[in-house]
């Protein structure tokens, strides 16, 4: 296996000699608190949907990198999503064990599906959109009717967490990977375990089948991108550069390229048909968690630990668009209490004629009982509770954590461990909700 001296050595030796290393980028899409752990693009490229940490997922505009609507009924972090061929409908699945069905334009759960039995790492659809495999901790696959809204089959063999799932391009196979480090084939139509491709020992984050389905590519806690060939087993070629797991890969249609990404904070763009590294694209400031590529191959989404959404050019490794703007806020750019409070906009408005979005509108938010806006569904923690929001008792939500000030919300489990932060947010707050 490569060694770590050697990855360095090469990944220094194409930013320096080959010279494709970007600039820092400035544009991104603000509005989690949490770590982007899925990106999608819609089939028509003008929607993206994000998956976070902090238990939300966010519809965005893609032309304008503006949030559309956040969808907040998870009960724990949410880990990928997908959009239905129609571009309307999407799949996310979670922590807390299930896979939502969304319609996206409403922000309305259709329906939650239920049977894994500990957190769902992954999503994926068959080419023809009636059927979504998950990935669960549970060390199962499950296989579901997306119409029929029901499951259809239960994969067991894996020895350990699954983390990753893909179907063929014809749709009638599909493989999953995990913590063991194998790669298991099945077939769709009935369930069945078709063959076992033995890894190296090293878990696998994320694959995908190549051009044909003739290989599977895979990425792992070891630094390499491997593909193998599915008939006889055999890995093939071995892409080495990255510094650190490797979280995410995304293949565009054609499978001619792909992009990789994880803790050494870099995407990488490869020509899988020579195997070179085509460039790098630099604009992350911590782990890159996922990937996607829009339909015709020209733009390529990503999301980290440093909790934004970023839009790439895919020929010219450029970022898309300019960097988000509060478009209802009247303070001042300058404002550190403005600035804190653009993670919270997704989800909260602040004006007295704002609607109640993911979150209960923060209109008239001093001296009101926790639990009390009208038209709001709050989850039981919050209406039994007898908090009432003041200076002290936003601090204290903020420097506990949510998930202990108020055990059982939904809210996203953020945290502002300095005290100035939260008395820069609190006099914002204070002044932008005011009656």
């Amino acid at each position: 296996m490569t060694t770590i001296r050697n990855i360095i050595l090469f990944g220094m030796a194409v930013l320096l000699v080959a010279g494709l290393a970007t600039e820092p980028a400035q544009a991104a899409m603000i509005g989690h608190g949490g770590a982007v752990k899925g990106v999608a693009i819609s089939p028509n490229g003008e929607r993206a949907l994000s998956a976070s940490f902090d238990y939300s997922l966010i519809l965005w505009d893609v032309a304008r990198q503006t949030p559309i609507r956040s969808l907040s009924d998870h009960n724990g972090a949410v880990n990928d999503a997908l959009f239905l061929p129609d571009g309307r409908g999407a799949l996310s699945v979670s922590d807390d064990g299930t896979m939502a069905l969304w319609d996206t334009e409403s922000g309305a759960l259709l329906h939650s599906f239920e049977g894994h039995q500990g957190r769902v790492a992954a999503v994926a659809l068959s080419p023809d959109g009636r059927i979504a495999a998950s990935a669960g901790w549970d060390w199962t696959v499950r296989l579901w009717d997306v119409a029929a809204r029901r499951q259809l089959h239960s994969l067991s063999g894996h020895r350990g967490n699954v983390n990753a799932v893909a179907f063929a391009l014809d749709g009638k196979t599909l493989a999953s990977a995990g913590y063991d480090g194998d790669i298991r084939i099945w077939r769709v139509a009935d369930g069945a375990p078709v063959k076992t491709l033995k890894g190296n020992g090293f878990g696998v984050n994320s694959l995908a089948f190549t051009a044909g389905s003739a290989g599977i590519v895979t990425a792992g806690i070891d630094e390499t991108l491997r593909i193998r060939h599915i008939a006889t087993g055999e890995e093939v070629t071995t892409l080495d550069g990255h510094e650190g797991s490797i979280f995410a890969i995304a293949l565009t249609s054609d499978r001619r390229f792909m992009a990789s990404g994880g803790t050494d904070k870099l995407i990488r763009l490869w020509d899988l048909e020579s195997g070179r590294l085509v460039r790098y694209m630099r604009g992350h400031d911590r782990p890159i968690w996922s990937l996607a590529f829009s339909a015709d191959g020209k733009t390529l989404l990503t999301g980290g630990s440093d909790e934004v959404v970023r839009a790439w050019q895919v020929d010219n490794g450029g970022e898309i668009g300019e960097p988000f703007r509060m478009e209802d806020d009247a303070e001042e750019p300058e404002d550190p209490g403005a600035r804190l409070f653009a993670t919270c906009r997704a989800c909260h408005s602040l004006t007295a004629d704002g609607e109640n979005r993911a979150g209960p509108t923060l209109y008239g938010l001093f001296g009101r009982p926790i639990g009390q806006v009208p038209g709001y569904r709050y989850s039981d923690a919050l209406k039994n509770s007898t908090i009432i929001w003041n200076e002290q008792t936003i601090n204290d939500l903020f420097h506990e954590g949510p998930d202990l000030y108020v055990p059982g919300t939904k809210m996203p489990l953020q945290r502002m461990p300095k005290a100035g932060d939260r008395a820069d947010l609190i006099a914002f707050l204070k002044r932008a909700t005011a009656p």
